[in-house]
């Protein structure tokens, strides 16, 4: 006889299974995540069709198979029934969706991410249809929850680049700090001008230093020592070899970030804030939000490898809802 266990867990994808049967992906707070049959749930009296369907939660009786798991009994204890009747909410909720379904491990407990998940859906839910623009903040606020979760929390606090904290600086109205994937956080501008700067100086006296001597020549100043402030030297013969053919040294230099994109004082303090278990209150004709969140888009799917499809759907709705391309 298959071995029947209990879990609880939220259902995050469904799918056509066979001909009257659906695959669900649900992750539980026992096991993470587990992929198991609905038998039947496709049938018009079938008591497993509303339990089966998106974002309902069950406390579940599943039945080990060899290769697929079998739901046998569920009993619903939780629905969202709020985020089906809002387009932007629904997608909302598939984008968060898509970031668990990257991070949540199986055979594992996943109690935490169960938990963040749940309260997030609930927030978005909780959204009132006259201020559905809100959503953006709320998007932002979960997606950086679900990143600080799996270890992959974005420098937002100090610079990537000289670890100094940044301050919103509210009396200058220009950009005052970047954004870098790659780097895993803000920049200061000045820092990165000065990097900047410091490079095109290097390149410019290369053609004086060269990276090729003679002999001992410079030696005491290049082989094994340091240079300028951000470079290291480094021969690859150790200083008791004689060399007749000379000795080449290898310069190491801070490689200059790639920004995504550059913030103004309101939008830094935004994205600092999100480490807090409560939102900044919302100023509805700010549109700062909105950046925040393609910024942590772009960090997510950066990380994740993979583009978050239910995004571009949210996307097309403001465009044609607000006239204005998010």
């Amino acid at each position: 006889m298959s071995r029947t266990y209990k879990a609880t867990g939220i259902n995050l994808k469904t799918q056509a299974f066979g001909e009257a049967d659906r695959l669900v992906t649900i992750l539980t707070r026992e096991f993470g995540l587990i992929r198991a049959i609905a038998p039947g749930a496709r049938k018009h009296k079938s008591s497993l069709g509303g339990r089966s369907g998106m974002f309902v939660v069950n406390e579940l009786l599943i039945a080990q198979g060899r290769s697929l798991d079998k739901i046998t009994q569920a009993e619903t204890i939780k629905t969202y029934p709020g985020l089906g009747k809002d387009l932007a909410k629904l997608a909302a909720s598939q984008y968060l969706a898509e970031i668990v379904l990257c991070q949540a491990l199986s055979e594992q407990p996943q109690e935490e991410l169960y938990e963040l998940l749940n309260e997030h859906l609930g927030r978005l839910e909780a959204i009132p249809t006259t201020k559905v623009k809100n959503i953006f903040a709320h998007l932002a606020h979960a997606v950086f929850h679900l990143l600080a979760n799996s270890g992959l929390t974005p420098q937002v606090q100090v610079c990537c680049l000289t670890q100094s904290p940044l301050t919103p600086d509210f009396s200058d109205p220009n950009p005052q700090v970047g954004f870098s994937v790659s780097s895993g956080g803000i920049i200061s501008l000045q820092a990165l001008e000065r990097l900047r700067k410091e490079g095109e100086r290097e390149r410019g006296g290369q053609g004086d230093k060269g990276t090729r001597g003679q002999g001992g020549q410079g030696r005491q100043e290049r082989q094994g020592g340091q240079g300028r402030q951000g470079e290291q030297f480094f021969s690859p013969i150790p200083p008791s070899l004689p060399s007749s053919s000379g000795y080449e040294t290898i310069v190491h230099r801070q490689e200059i970030p790639v920004l995504s994109s550059r913030l103004n004082a309101t939008e830094l303090a935004m994205l600092q804030q999100l480490s807090q278990p409560e939102i900044m209150p919302i100023d509805a004709a700010n549109d700062g939000w909105s950046s925040v969140e393609q910024i942590l888009r772009l960090y997510a799917q950066y990380h994740l490898g993979r583009p978050i499809r239910s995004a571009a759907l949210i996307d097309s709705y403001f465009a044609a809802n607000y006239d204005a391309t998010v």
